[in-house]
């Protein structure tokens, strides 16, 4: 039996949508496990220049990269994949799916069928185009973490309406069947599921959970999430090979 090889140190890490939310607590937690980051961000570069700085200054040994990509578009991610490659000298070793889109909008005769595109567009084929993109790297040296950003939106329970549930259900699907599909090349893929994590573009603050179905008075621990919270699971599946085609969610005890 060959050995287990479980280590993340000086690994090369691709986190989407990282300037801020659960991506730049991702991109802290990597760091902070030494993870060289490749990092992107869609319109926002001030706030992940902010992030590059500090990490930086906390991690001045570590390569860190910054990279504009809108992940609706095919010809970004190609051109992302060539960038890290240029930057770092490697395609990435493990991927972090985190960018998406989610306009709140709850009843379906509201969702135009353009919304509906859009969103599939972003939270469901992007994650297709961007981890076939991936894989050959993994494959060839037979080690990969492929770990998506779902939803608790994926199982109906959402703030938000089913095109944004139809996305996510949708990652998941693509996760377990490519972890079961790719069980023996050394590559994991697992999704995790966060549900009213604040800090984020869609749920700013507590204030903005209540009377909704995510109101903390309704969630068993009694308070919303915090990235870093979801950023200690991402960490904890990039190192433990053991776990794939999982969907874990972190909810607070929310169904």
């Amino acid at each position: 039996m060959s050995a287990v090889d479980n280590k993340i140190q000086g690994r090369l890490a691709l986190i989407t949508g990282a300037s801020g939310g659960i991506g730049a607590a991702c991109a802290r937690d990597l760091a902070a496990n030494s993870a060289r980051l490749a990092l992107t961000y869609s319109t926002n570069k001030g706030s992940l220049d902010s992030v590059i700085d500090e990490l930086g200054s906390k991690h001045s040994d570590l390569k860190l990269s910054s990279h504009q990509c809108d992940v609706a578009k095919e010809a970004d991610l190609q051109r992302l994949f060539d960038e890290v490659k240029h930057d770092h000298g490697q395609h990435p070793d493990i991927l972090v799916v985190n960018a998406g889109y989610g306009k709140r909008v709850s009843n379906i005769l509201d969702i135009s069928l353009e919304e509906w595109d859009y969103t599939i567009n972003v939270n469901l084929r992007s994650s297709f185009i961007i981890t076939k993109l991936a894989v050959p790297h993994m494959l060839g040296q037979h080690w990969g973490r492929v770990i998506y950003i779902s939803s608790i939106a994926a199982g109906g329970t959402s703030i938000n309406g089913c095109h944004y549930s139809a996305s996510k259900a949708g990652v998941q699907g693509l996760s377990k069947n490519l972890a079961n599909k790719m069980g023996k090349s050394g590559i994991t893929f697992n999704d995790v599921a966060p549900a009213m994590i604040t800090g984020t573009g869609m749920i700013p603050t507590e204030e903005d959970l209540i009377g909704t179905p995510g109101d903390p008075k309704g969630i068993p621990v009694g308070r919303s999430g915090r990235t870093e919270e979801c950023a200690g699971v991402v960490t904890m599946l990039c190192r433990t090979g053991y776990m794939t085609g999982q969907s874990i969610l972190v909810s607070g005890g929310l169904k």
